[in-house]
């Protein structure tokens, strides 16, 4: 599926000043954004001026409402299908991205998976892979993929999305614990090997999140929160905003955890 639309021919919400927004003239790639914190990112990117991409893996029709509201920012935005764990489909996200949109500016590694394990050795090398090839060797595929345009024009930020997991453990097993623990290394590599050349590289590592995914597949227990409540998406995307805008932050990791991290 591939869903595009330009401002030209859209609806457009009065409210929005159409040339306004610190990301204005921007292409912006969030993966696994159809719903969730990567849809929440993916709006206040459009909000704050960028065009952008949507990536989903099975929720065509959530994909397709998320490109809905970009453009009634007055902003293009295009769907795209895409399993970022296959390593040639996510160099062909990137081909397709900046086909309909141009070159990446702003990529957010955000898709990601849990399945969660109880006893440690209920954990298969099968499910060790998976996990590691979606959250992990998917962020290292795409930001190669994009690396080139950005040094090219001297400018690019890069957000990897990590966990409070990898500085806990947390709960979901060792495998998800590994792979964002993997993210914060990443993060910092290419953050001191790119930080001459106008691209930042920063994580936001964080707690349990008020989401579908966190409902189904995770227990949610605000009780564990030091704050006593689930974090919103907002939160997250006022993170993300701030790390693609702000030129001297570089190989941070942000954590947003209501607290959990210092108790631990």
């Amino acid at each position: 599926m591939n869903n595009s639309a330009r401002s030209d021919d859209s609806p457009i919400r009065q409210d929005v000043v159409m040339t306004s927004g610190l990301l204005a003239g921007k292409t912006a790639l969030v993966t696994g954004s159809s719903r969730g914190i990567g849809r929440a990112i993916a709006i206040a990117f459009a909000e704050a001026g960028a065009n952008v991409a949507i990536n989903y893996v099975n929720d065509a029709d959530a994909a397709t409402s998320a490109v809905s509201e970009i453009v009634a920012l007055g902003r293009q935005a295009v769907a795209i299908q895409a399993n970022v764990g296959e390593p040639q489909t996510a160099v062909n996200l990137v081909n397709a991205v900046t086909a309909e949109l141009g070159p990446i500016d702003v990529l957010v590694n955000n898709a990601g998976i849990g399945g969660r394990v109880g006893d440690p050795q209920d954990l298969t090398l099968e499910q060790w892979q998976t996990t590691m090839n979606v959250n992990l060797t998917s962020a290292f595929v795409l930001t190669d993929a994009v690396l080139s345009s950005m040094r090219e024009r001297q400018w690019g930020r890069i957000i990897n999305v990590s966990s409070t997991a990898a500085q806990t453990g947390g709960s979901i097993g060792p495998h998800y614990a590994a792979s964002k623990a993997g993210i914060i290394g990443l993060t910092h590599g290419y953050a001191k090997m790119l930080v001459k050349e106008g691209i930042t590289v920063n994580a936001i590592a964080m707690a349990q999140i008020d989401t579908d995914l966190v409902h189904s597949s995770t227990p949610a227990d605000p009780s564990r929160i030091p704050v006593g409540r689930l974090g919103s998406t907002s939160e997250i995307s006022d993170v993300a905003c701030l790390l693609a805008t702000n030129a001297y932050i570089t190989g941070q990791t942000i954590s947003v955890n209501g607290g959990m991290y210092f108790t631990s």
